[in-house]
């Protein structure tokens, strides 16, 4: 396996303070923290597969033990557009 070096120049200084405050979170130093950050953007995007995840939540509604009427969940829906 290679390893490659790579330098940035004029790295804002808000942006290389952001960088440490993520690296430290992750526990990760901040060069692991660019490289994984690195890899997760040039990683090829996962297709989502929509029927599948339909039909998971509707498995999963189907196995709750609870059921909320539909004049309730409208009520709530309302209760909580008024606060806006």
């Amino acid at each position: 396996m290679y390893s490659y070096s790579l330098t940035l120049k004029s790295l804002p200084e808000e942006l290389h303070r952001d960088l440490k405050k993520r690296a430290k979170l992750h526990n990760r130093s901040l060069n692991r923290e660019v490289i994984s950050i690195l890899q997760e953007a040039t990683a090829p995007s996962k297709r989502i597969d929509a029927k599948a995840l339909v039909e998971e939540a509707r498995k999963f509604v189907a196995a709750q033990k609870f059921s909320i009427p539909h004049d309730q969940v409208d009520a709530l829906k309302r209760e909580g557009r008024e606060e806006f």
